[in-house]
């Protein structure tokens, strides 16, 4: 719903507002904090208890069930309950009970009761499980395998990347003492250190050495298999006792590929390939993919009473000979052979290579197709000595950074107090931590203007790197002995260290300043300007919204005058009149079409809904923004003629997360009619299967005698839409 994550942003509004919208009063706000606990057992007893939850979920106001049995959800008993305010019943046994704001401290009292340790009949709804059902309906993509794989490679990473940054600061920690000459080259054969920085050695030694076992405990939960169960069988190659089964023996390449070398010993008759699987990342990544499917198919075959003692022990029994004399090998087989590739295309022109990476990473990376990449820089450490590919990609990131540099410099100049915050933070896990998503998924995707400017900069650092590595006569272009994030604090990590400096400073500052020059927003078009222009004209002579053309997809609107003539008959037919114009192209419908029963119930307010045509939304009105939800799904706007109006674009498009919306505006922006809200790609709404009728409520409807549709049937955005009578 629109109001999902929107509960903080109403706090700073006024009271009346925030009851209009949530039917809160301050009064209710202070008993659900206090009662919840109560409020809990009650609701899950009404729902027909633990035993019929299969899973259970929320947003901001709602509790969402999906219940074994939606007979026995009593509706009448769950509304009496103190800090209820309704409840809904929907089809396929799905529940819903509106709570409001305190509905985060009832899900937490309701999964905390003694009734649903362990999840009752089932535990809540994951994260995990809401990507699943969402990448089902195909909103992730085209084709669903490529989608769960790159998925599968992160949620693999992601948790452990802490553990990462940690560690390369540490390397690059022993890297700036190795260049001022504090310690000997510390990475280099035969170099004995003594033992005070032997131990500061030992602490990023400790992530990359069990790295597979980080791996195999993550991808083991992903898929569905016990975690502890993947990372005992990954331990099992990684005890001395397994490696030292290859001790004296000579190694040899692995399928005729040199930069796999294993040592081949015989156990129950049959070879077994003994590799370092220290820092590998192919080979837990996929025994846990076969250990997934090995656990799915004891877990049909054993009844559930057995299957605690003996699912874990026959996987073992499966996975632990199997990952020894197959899957690990050829995990080590693929990893090697990918990076070779790589370093095929390297040692061919490293100049190509130095421009290709940072061109593609800002590509790669808000699609997840950069977890293969981190796993074959590890590698190439591993069996090179020395990765290649983060000298490159330092200048992807760089350039990044410097994007948001920019963004922050004009959001200081224009006061833009929500901007600065969000650069500011996500400049600061730039530079100091190397971590691109806060400014990729904060700022960069959410203006258009950026990323070509962003490219720039990403081409200028290749180009430097690139040139440098001719001149300079470097084979492998800048490398690094280690796997570091590539941040200001980790420079000294790079060799040459003076080439790798003006790469990035050269990125980041073509960036910034191209951002700065140019404006990072949206430039308004001119027909939208000059119905601004108009409307804001209008307003002041009338209470009248629309007095101007809005043109979408290049089709004008009513003009400006024969709005004005429209609006004078209306209000000499009803009495003093504020008109909200339609926001978008479409059909009109009344609200009793919407298929939600708090929208077409009216519980939310009065007005009506527009199955779109277009794809942008437009301000219905001069006014200001009060709630831009940066998933674009929704708005609420504070209109100068009084009216409080939400637009809510589809129906439970809050799960796309954003996913098809480029939001043009934020909170406290002032609106007038004409100004685009947010575009939508109908495409990403429509195949993950929500409506695409928008709502468009007065929230503050109990304030007017009454709120009129002007007429069902076509619109265009600017039309008039509503007719409200104030109250005399």
């Amino acid at each position: 719903m629109w109001y999902d994550h929107i509960r903080k942003p109403l706090c700073a509004l006024p009271h009346r507002y925030r009851v209009a919208i949530t039917g809160v009063t301050q009064e209710e706000e202070l008993r659900e904090q206090t009662m919840a606990s109560n409020t809990a057992a009650d609701i899950l007893e009404g729902v027909g208890g633990a035993g019929n939850v299969v899973s259970l979920t929320h947003c901001a106001t709602r509790l969402r069930f999906q219940l074994a049995d939606g007979e026995k959800a009593d509706k009448a008993t769950i509304e009496k309950i103190p800090g209820v305010m309704g409840a809904v019943p929907q089809a396929g046994d799905r529940f819903q009970v509106v709570i409001g704001g305190a509905v985060q401290t009832v899900f937490n009292e309701i999964n905390a009761l003694p009734a649903m340790a362990g999840g009752g009949a089932a535990s809540a709804e994951s994260i995990d499980d809401i990507k699943k059902r969402e990448r089902e309906k195909g909103v992730r993509g085209k084709v669903a395998w490529i989608d769960t794989l790159f998925e599968y490679l992160s949620d693999s990473f992601r948790p452990i990347l802490g553990a990462l940054l940690g560690a390369s600061l540490f390397i690059t920690f022993m890297a700036l003492m190795a260049t001022l000459g504090v310690i000997p080259a510390w990475n280099a054969p035969g170099v004995t250190l003594d033992p005070s920085w032997a131990f500061v050695n030992l602490m990023w030694q400790c992530v990359f050495v069990f790295l597979p076992l980080m791996v195999a405990y993550n991808a083991s939960a992903k898929i569905g298999a016990d975690p502890w169960v993947g990372f005992a069988i990954m331990a099992v190659l990684m005890l001395p006792g397994f490696t030292g089964l290859g001790a004296g023996v000579e190694k040899t390449a692995l399928f005729g590929f040199e930069q796999a070398q294993v040592a081949i010993v015989q156990v129950w008759g049959l070879p077994m390939p003994i590799a370092d699987y220290s820092s590998q990342v192919f080979p837990p990544l996929l025994m846990a993919a076969v250990l997934g499917l090995v656990y799915k198919g004891l877990k049909k075959i054993i009844p559930a009473n057995l299957q605690l003692i003996f699912v874990p022990f026959l996987a073992m029994l499966v996975m632990i000979p199997l990952t020894a004399f197959l899957i690990g090998p050829i995990g080590v087989y693929v990893g090697a052979g990918l990076a070779s590739a790589l370093a095929a295309i390297n040692t061919f022109s490293p100049f190509i290579f130095a421009i290709i990476i940072p061109l593609a990473y800002p590509f790669m990376v808000p699609l997840g197709l950069h977890w293969p990449i981190n796993a074959i820089m590890l590698l190439n450490i591993q069996t090179l000595g020395y990765d290649f590919i983060q000298g490159p990609m330092g200048a992807w990131n760089f350039a990044c950074f410097g994007a948001t540099a920019g963004v922050l410099f004009l959001a200081w100049r224009e006061k833009d107090k929500d901007m600065k915050q969000t650069a500011t933070g996500a400049l600061a896990a730039g530079l100091l931590g190397g971590i691109s998503e806060p400014s990729l998924y904060g700022i960069h995707l959410r203006f258009k203007r950026i990323y070509p400017r962003m490219l720039v900069g990403c081409l200028t650092g290749g180009l430097i790197i690139g040139i440098g590595s001719l001149v300079l006569g470097l084979p492998n272009g800048i490398t690094t002995q280690a796997f570091v994030f590539t941040s200001l604090l980790t420079i000294p990590a790079f060799d040459p260290i003076g080439l790798y400096l003006i790469a990035v400073l050269a990125a980041f500052a073509v960036a910034m300043l191209l951002v700065i020059f140019s404006g990072y927003k949206d430039k308004v078009p001119a027909e939208a300007a000059a119905a601004t222009a108009g409307a804001g004209a209008g307003a002041a002579a009338s209470t009248a919204a629309p007095v101007a053309g809005v043109t979408t997809g290049g089709a004008a609107t009513a003009t400006g005058a024969a709005t004005a003539t429209a609006v004078a008959e209306r209000t000499e037919a009803v009495g003093e009149l504020v008109q909200v114009a339609s926001p978008l192209e479409g059909t009109v419908v009344a609200l009793d079409q919407v298929p939600d029963p708090v929208f077409a119930g009216g519980v939310m307010g009065p007005g009506v809904a527009i199955e779109p045509t277009g794809d942008t939304v437009f301000a219905p009105g001069k006014g200001v923004v009060v709630a831009a939800q940066p998933t674009g799904h929704a708005f609420g706007l504070q209109l100068d003629n009084g009216a409080e109006i939400l637009i809510h674009v589809g129906i439970d498009t809050v799960n796309l997360k954003g996913e098809g919306f480029d939001v043009k505006v934020k909170n406290g922006d002032q609106v007038d009619v004409g100004t685009p809200l947010v575009t939508f790609d109908r495409a990403v709404i429509e195949k993950a299967g929500y409506p695409l009728i928008t709502p468009v409520i007065v929230l503050n409807g109990d304030t007017f005698d009454t709120v009129d549709p002007v007429e069902l049937g076509p619109t265009t955005p600017g039309a008039p839409l509503l007719d409200i009578q104030k109250k005399g």
